[in-house]
C-alpha cells in the first residue's frame, strides 16, 4: 500500500465533512500504536489529538480488540429490544462510575445523537419545550444537535434546524464581554456575573418554558474553556431553583481526559443527565449513551419513548466500552492524567512565557489549548474565526504537519488532546515540535 495510492483511491469515491471537496485536508494512514501513527510511505506522527478527541487509551490495545474479537464470535449482533450479557455488564459498570442516581443508560451510535436522545427526554419529562445552550458550545452535526450548537457551523443550517434553542454566554475570562482587558476580577465574582446573564436569560424566556440547560462541562473545540470556580455550582442551583434539568455534554471530557471519570466530578455537581461517546470506547468502535436520573427513566415506565435506533446497543461497540474501561482502570490512566497534566500545564505556561504570539493558554488534566494572537495588547486572533487561515498561522500549521505532530487547530486555537497514556517525554517531545512552529509566527510579527 503506497501513500498517493491509497490518497488518490481515498479522494476519488469519498466524501469528506467539514471539507470543501476539491482539496480536502487528509492524511493516508497505514497503522497506529500507542501514540503514533503511521502513513504507508513510513512517515510518524505524534498524536496530540487522539484521532477525533476519542483514543483516550492510545492506538493498537489488544485488550480491547481482543475483547471485540471474542464478542464478534460469539454474538455479532443482537437487536435493540434483546437483553444480552455485555448490555447487562456495561450498564452495571456506567452506574458504578457515576453518581448514585444516574443509573439508566440509552445507548446510541456517537455523541450528536446522544445529545438529540437527552433533549427529547427532557422534553417529554418535564412536558416543556426551551433548550437553552452556550454560544461557543459543539453538540454535533445532526440537524437537532447542531441547533445545540452554538458556534458558527450552526448557521449554515438555519432555520431549518431544531427550534426552540436559545443560547447563553460561556464564562470566557480571556475574552470577556463583561468585563475589560486586564481587569482583575476575583473567580466567584466573575462567575456570578455569567450566572446573572443567565438567570437574565431564565427571566425573559420564562423558566415554566424551559426544560434544560444543555452545556459542555469543558467546553471543547472552541477553546478548552474551564468553568471558572463557582460556576457549575451556581449552575446547578440555579436550575434547580427554576426546575430546569441539567445536561452535561462529557463527549469530549469524559472518561479521564480531565483526571476523573466525568469531568463534572471536578466540581462536584450531579447533573440529571450526562451524554457520552467518544472516549466512552476510546474510538475502537462507534457508541454513545445518555444516562439519566432513575425519576426521568421511570417517568416512562407507563408511557412510550418515541426513539429508536437500529445499533443502540451493539453488542461489539459494547464489549469495547466494557474492555476500554477496565483498560483505564488496570493501567491508572485517571493518576497518570493528573500527573501528566501538570507537565502539561508547566510546558503551557512555558510557550506562554516565551511567545509573543501566544495570547493565552489553559488546561484540565489532557485537556489543553494555546490561543494564538496577532498583538497581545489589541488580542487580535492570529487568523480570525469562519474565515481562511491567514498565512502565519497556515505556517504554523504547516510546519506541525510536516514535523509530524497531529495537532488539531479551531482558527487561532491550538488545541492538546494527545492520548491519556502519553508520557513527558512524549509531552515534551511534541512541545519541541510547538516551539519550534511558534518561533515562526514570532519571526513574522517582529518583522
Amino acid at each position: 500500500m503506497e501513500t498517493d495510492d491509497i490518497l488518490a483511491r481515498s479522494l476519488k469515491h469519498n466524501f469528506w465533512t467539514w471539507s470543501a471537496q476539491r482539496n480536502p485536508d487528509v492524511i493516508p494512514v497505514e497503522k497506529a500504536d500507542g501514540v503514533y501513527f503511521w502513513e504507508p510511505s513510513g512517515k510518524r506522527y505524534l498524536d496530540f489529538n487522539s484521532m477525533v478527541m476519542c483514543v483516550n487509551i492510545g492506538h493498537g490495545n489488544l485488550k480491547v480488540q481482543e475483547a471485540m474479537i471474542r464478542q464478534i464470535r460469539e454474538l455479532t449482533f443482537a437487536g435493540p429490544h434483546m437483553a444480552t450479557e455485555v448490555r447487562a455488564a456495561l450498564g452495571e459498570k456506567l452506574a458504578a462510575l457515576l453518581p448514585v442516581g444516574l443509573d439508566r443508560f440509552l445507548y446510541t451510535l456517537g455523541g450528536s445523537e446522544a445529545n438529540e436522545n437527552a433533549v427529547k427526554l427532557a422534553r417529554d419529562y418535564t412536558g416543556k419545550f426551551k433548550i437553552l445552550t452556550r454560544y461557543r458550545s459543539y453538540h454535533g452535526a445532526t440537524m437537532g444537535s447542531m441547533a445545540l450548537s452554538g458556534d458558527y457551523r450552526r448557521l449554515h443550517w438555519e432555520p431549518l434546524t431544531m427550534p426552540g434553542v436559545v443560547h447563553f454566554e460561556d464564562p470566557y475570562p480571556y475574552r470577556s464581554p463583561f468585563f475589560a482587558d486586564g481587569q482583575a476580577v476575583d473567580e466567584e465574582h466573575f462567575s456570578q456575573v455569567y450566572l446573572n446573564h443567565l438567570e437574565d436569560i431564565i427571566r425573559g424566556e420564562g423558566p415554566e418554558t424551559i426544560a434544560a440547560v444543555l452545556i459542555e462541562t469543558v467546553t471543547g473545540t472552541n477553546g478548552i474553556l474551564v468553568p471558572p470556580q463557582g460556576y457549575l455550582q451556581g449552575l446547578r442551583a440555579l436550575c434547580d431553583r427554576c426546575r430546569i434539568l441539567l445536561i452535561t455534554d462529557e463527549v469530549m471530557a469524559g472518561f479521564g481526559r480531565t483526571g476523573k471519570w466525568f469531568a463534572f466530578q471536578n466540581w462536584d455537581i450531579v447533573p440529571d443527565i450526562v451524554t457520552m461517546a467518544k472516549g466512552l470506547t476510546s474510538g475502537y468502535a462507534p457508541l454513545g449513551a445518555v444516562a439519566m436520573k432513575s425519576e426521568i427513566a421511570d417517568s416512562f415506565n407507563d408511557k412510550m419513548y418515541f426513539g429508536g435506533l437500529t445499533y443502540n446497543g451493539h453488542p461489539v461497540s459494547l464489549a469495547a466500552a466494557l474492555a476500554n474501561i477496565e483498560v483505564i482502570e488496570q493501567e491508572s490512566l485517571l493518576e497518570n492524567t493528573q500527573k501528566r497534566g501538570e507537565t502539561l500545564k508547566n510546558l503551557l505556561a512555558e510557550m506562554k512565557a516565551k511567545h509573543i504570539c501566544v495570547g493565552d493558554v489553559r488546561s484540565i488534566g489532557l485537556f489543553g489549548a494555546i490561543e494564538l494572537v496577532r498583538d497581545r495588547q489589541t488580542k487580535e486572533p492570529l487568523t480570525p474565526a469562519a474565515q481562511p487561515l491567514t498565512a502565519t498561522m497556515k505556517k504554523v500549521k504547516d510546519y506541525l504537519r510536516a514535523h509530524g505532530l497531529y495537532i488539531n487547530n479551531t482558527f487561532h486555537i491550538l488545541l492538546i488532546i494527545p492520548p491519556l497514556i502519553i508520557t513527558d517525554e512524549q509531552l515534551r517531545e511534541g512541545f519541541a515540535i510547538i516551539d519550534e512552529a511558534l518561533t515562526l509566527a514570532d519571526a513574522d510579527l517582529q518583522a
